[in-house]
């Protein structure tokens, strides 16, 4: 009996190694081509999609006339499954995005906007107790004013991502809840124009929160947040209101940390009456006292050496709308100067180097390894990941401010 030498034996594992390699591939490339096909294909397979959507539908209250009428030629439009899949090669770091968000003209527009609809606003915040400088704020973010509401057919757009998406049971319900709201009447279908994943209206409603949220502010018997500009206001206020907003309390404020402050005791889950923090030495910006009641956590976006907030709940709220810190911050600057507040005292530590989406990915996986739970891998600098980066943080004696660098990302390396 033969016996193979050490050499062969690896030249065999190479060659085990290449071939399974070759074969996981062919086998991604394939998975990728039956969840996305291509061509008459997809159109073949997009009918049938569509035939096994009627019976829900019809469960739903939609009519087969109107059915019928939305789909007859309907084609895919499959350009969207690069929007869905797309990832950034880096990481923004949120003073870009804020200069891109908070510019002058999105706040002195949104101050003709305050004059302009000063009325239905007033009426609107007495309502539902939501700050109408947020409303504007949000309005001004998601579509500039109505400027850029989305010219996309969104009927076409939720069933191309229904059929063809990661994520097609979300985009299915939307789908169907789209369908209801045409059979309701609240707009035509081809007036029903959005963004490329669904969001439709003056301030970028899914079906679904139009469906829980929309309101008929002006009394014409259509929740038309398209083009009425009272029915979107209101409609944003009561989807703020009915994810908790608290009347009478604002968003936060920047602060000013006092030197010496140990950011270990402070975790952002963590809220202190406002005269607790006072108490800490922790004072507002603007110079203005502190609230006397409420309360409010530390929130750091760019780490101790950048601006510092205190958020109260309603921050939160605005995040509701849009699961991210730099969205909801967004919204609450804009909102501020908007009411007329000047610029962020801070400076934004604007030379450091921002990390690519790799690099975040590789952070992700060493938290994870050192047993820090910075859950999916994804290259997303979300809560879940600052939590784990502040106990890493917190292990090797560094201010646990969450903040995730290149440099921090150097010693995760050689951390073992």
């Amino acid at each position: 009996m033969a016996t193979a030498t050490h050499g062969q034996i690896l030249r065999t594992l190479i060659f085990v190694a290449s071939a399974l390699l070759v074969l996981a591939g062919f086998l991604h490339s394939t998975a990728r081509a039956q969840g996305a096909p291509r061509g008459a294909a997809a159109e073949s397979g997009f009918g049938t999609f569509v035939s096994g959507l009627w019976p829900e539908a019809q469960s739903r209250g939609v009519s087969r006339q109107l059915f019928d009428q939305i789909f007859s030629g309907m084609t895919p439009d499959m350009s969207l499954l690069k929007h869905s899949s797309k990832q950034a090669e880096f990481v923004k770091p949120v003073w870009s995005y804020l200069s891109g968000a908070v510019t002058a003209s999105r706040i002195s527009q949104g101050q003709d906007m305050a004059k302009r609809f000063g009325q239905v606003l007033t009426d609107v915040e007495r309502r539902y107790g939501v700050d109408r400088y947020v409303v504007l704020a949000i309005w001004g973010m998601e579509t500039s004013y109505g400027q850029m509401t989305g010219g996309k057919n969104v009927v076409r757009s939720l069933a191309t991502l229904a059929y063809g998406s990661e994520r097609r049971d979300f985009f299915r319900n939307e789908l169907l809840i789209a369908l209801t709201i045409l059979q309701q009447g609240h707009i035509g279908y081809g007036q029903m124009n959005g963004s490329w994943a669904g969001a439709m209206g003056q301030t970028q409603f899914m079906p679904s929160s139009f469906m829980k949220y929309a309101v008929d502010y002006d009394g014409d018997g259509h929740k038309n947040i398209w083009t009425s500009i009272p029915d979107a206001i209101a409609s944003t206020a009561n989807y703020l209101a009915g994810y908790g907003w608290r009347r009478g309390e604002t968003w936060g404020y920047e602060v000013v940390i006092p030197s010496g402050f140990d950011f270990s005791a402070h975790e952002p889950q963590t809220g202190r009456s406002f005269p607790q923090w006072a108490g800490l030495g922790v004072r507002r910006a603007d110079g203005e006292a502190m609230p006397s009641g409420g309360e409010a956590s530390l929130f750091l976006p760019a780490g101790a050496r950048g601006p510092a907030f205190l958020i109260t709940p309603n921050f939160r709220v605005i995040k509701s709308y849009n699961n991210s810190q730099a969205y909801a911050l967004g919204v609450a600057i804009l909102s501020d100067r908007i009411a007329g507040a000047g610029s962020l005292a801070a400076k934004w530590p604007t030379g450091d180097k921002p990390l690519t989406t790799a690099q975040a990915m590789e952070m992700q996986r060493h938290l994870n390894r050192l047993g820090l739970d910075a859950g999916k891998v994804d290259g997303k600098i979300g809560e879940q990941v600052q939590t784990a980066i502040r106990a890493f943080q917190k292990r090797r004696g560094l201010t646990p401010d969450g903040y995730a660098t290149v440099s921090l990302l150097e010693q995760m390396r050689s951390h073992r």
